[in-house]
């Protein structure tokens, strides 16, 4: 897990891409499943896929903070 998180930012800052797409191309150099990444996955780099994730209108934003009305 750790290693992978570390390969991952290694291969972003190296790169300038973004999480999802260097855990992509990271999986295809090294001839993972994709499907089998979730279980390498770290919670800090979670975080960092799921905020690329929202500026890339994958996700919807989350606010935290406004009541519904």
């Amino acid at each position: 897990k750790e290693k992978f998180a570390e390969d991952i930012e290694a291969l972003v800052l190296r790169t300038k891409m973004n999480y999802i797409d260097a855990i992509v191309q990271y999986c295809e150099d090294n001839e993972i499943e994709l499907e089998s990444v979730g279980k390498l996955v770290s919670k800090p780099l979670k975080e960092k896929i799921k905020f690329v994730a929202t500026e890339l209108n994958y996700m919807k934003k989350t606010s935290k903070g406004k009541l519904p009305l």
